[in-house]
């Protein structure tokens, strides 16, 4: 009686799996043969995709980079030391992953289009809204707690007692952290730096808000797939759709090689 009961939940639950793996799947082969092999081709030598294309690739990249250098150091202190609020900071920190997009684009768009700050970063010849710069700050913002989480679960996965050793051998602290516990976590940030890059590249809410949706401007892919659906350019709309499907397949692959959501989320 037991053998069957727990083969009749094994069988559930694999069902279950298989079901939910069926759906995504079914969802993504629909996306990609909604239209011909020549015209899906034709859409991506395009000179709007191809624009699209090199501004998420350049924006994500900058982002990506704004992400690594706040997030290493901040992601080892939260990993390493004590001090007064750490909780408080952490939830802060992790407020981006539940706040809407949508929200925070409305946020930024404030915040850089009608204060003081944005007044004078605007003066400095910093300008956000509706430039492919509010593109960089959408994604850094929307996507830096992916890879602060990321690096501060690696981080506290390298035992201190490597560092402590690394100091009785003649290291400073920094140079314990540079020479030991950075290159031991390359796995987590390498991992991290091609899921947040991953999610810089779909980033569509907050950038729309801050950026605008202008073609030949601030055309992303999540935002050329956006406004070539709502004038019926399907074609175009497809093949922005295409392009995100192969770089979060690749993106994810690569996540699970290195460094996997069980250690991270």
């Amino acid at each position: 009686m037991s053998g069957l009961k727990r083969s009749k939940i094994e069988v559930i639950a694999v069902l279950s799996s298989l079901l939910l793996a069926a759906f995504i799947l079914a969802l993504i082969i629909c996306v990609v043969t909604h239209t011909t092999l020549h015209a899906l081709i034709s859409s991506m030598l395009s000179e709007e995709i191809q624009f699209a294309i090199k501004l998420s690739l350049s924006t994500a990249a900058v982002s990506t980079a704004m992400c690594i250098g706040i997030s290493i150091p901040a992601a080892y202190a939260l990993a390493r030391y004590e001090f007064v609020g750490k909780s408080v900071v952490n939830t802060i920190l992790d407020t981006p992953l539940a706040l809407p997009p949508l929200v925070a684009g409305v946020g930024l768009l404030i915040l850089f289009g009608t204060t003081p700050v944005g007044d004078a970063l605007a003066r400095a010849g910093l300008v956000f809204v509706f430039t492919p710069l509010g593109i960089i700050i959408a994604q850094f913002f929307v996507n830096m707690p992916f890879m602060l989480r990321i690096l501060r679960a690696t981080f506290q996965s390298v035992s201190p007692r490597y560092e402590y050793v690394a100091e009785t051998l003649g290291c400073t602290e920094s140079q314990a952290f540079w020479r030991v516990t950075l290159p031991m976590s390359k796995n987590g940030l390498l991992a991290g730096t091609v899921i947040t890059w991953s999610k810089g590249i779909g980033e569509f809410g907050a950038a729309l808000m801050v950026a605008g949706a202008t073609r030949m401007r601030t055309e992303t892919l999540p935002i050329s797939l956006f406004l070539n659906m709502s004038c019926g350019e399907l074609n175009l709309a497809i093949a922005a759709a295409t392009i995100l499907i192969v770089i979060s397949l690749l993106s994810l692959f690569v996540f699970e090689l290195y460094g996997g959501f069980t250690e991270v989320f």
